[in-house]
């Protein structure tokens, strides 16, 4: 018989408010070792502060949030929310991440860490350039490798493909698949139902309330969308992938009147 496996975070119950507003209602959640989930609703529709309750930095108004012991959490948020003139170079972002630092000077293990990460992640050699030089997807992956530095087990991304341009989000999208494939857990809001969200193994549909969960073919419905998103959608297939439409309702002609 095989042994339960203890997740690595699991939300019970979850309510979250800003004020008087509800922002999250009832919302149980779990994710295993290794797993790779997305988030994907409306705007508005919970998923920045699900990841801020997980994180930490939004404290439930009730329910529970259970972390293993020793759990390792790094967060990646959007782009657009970072303030890209602050005066540092890519090394320098990078090695802010990194807890206990004793000194202002990296030391060889730390520089050669820092230089495996930037070949690892197509930024070698630019390590130098200071961060508003370099282009979005480029920002994207600074980040990306800036969170990975804490070596966590669960990897947080606000939606990691916003703001790029279709390639560099196949790029991005594809780092992640090999970042998972080594392990690393990781859990990621998204607006793109066909470019990254009908790629996932997982998906869960939240509007303020987790209205779908499970393999992404079971959640990617008519009935499931229409229910997340307020509106109907249509779900076809296109070389063996779910490709999410809006539903287009058919043209009734007009009757002429004789006479």
């Amino acid at each position: 018989m095989r042994a339960a496996v203890t997740p690595l975070l699991a939300l019970t119950g979850v309510r979250a408010r800003y004020g008087a507003l509800d922002v999250l209602e009832d919302v149980d959640l779990e994710v295993a070792p290794g797993e790779l989930l997305g988030v994907v609703g409306p705007s508005g529709s919970g998923k920045t502060s699900l990841l801020r309750v997980i994180t930490g930095t939004l404290r439930p108004a009730a329910g529970r949030v259970v972390r293993r012991p020793g759990l390792r959490l790094a967060y990646v948020p959007q782009v657009e929310t970072v303030n890209w003139s602050f005066p540092v170079t890519v090394e320098e972002c990078l090695l802010m991440a990194r807890d206990g630092r004793r000194w202002p000077w990296r030391s060889r293990a730390e520089q050669a860490e820092v230089d495996g990460l930037l070949e690892q992640l197509g930024l070698a050699g630019l390590g130098r350039r200071h961060i508003r030089a370099l282009s979005g997807g480029q920002q994207q992956r600074v980040f990306l490798a800036r969170a990975l530095l804490r070596r966590p087990d669960l990897l947080i991304m606000d939606e990691p493909t916003s703001g790029v341009d279709v390639r560099t989000r196949h790029e991005i999208f594809h780092l992640l698949l090999e970042l998972n494939a080594s392990g690393l857990a990781m859990l990621l809001t998204t607006h793109d139902l066909n470019g990254v969200a009908a790629h996932l193994p997982r998906l869960v549909c939240l509007n303020r309330r987790v209205l779908g969960d499970g393999p992404t073919r079971s959640v990617l419905t008519p009935t499931v969308l229409e229910r997340t998103y307020g509106a109907r959608m249509d779900v076809l297939e296109h070389a063996g992938m779910p490709v999410v439409v809006d539903h287009v309702a058919p043209v009734i002609p007009l009757r002429r009147e004789v006479g």
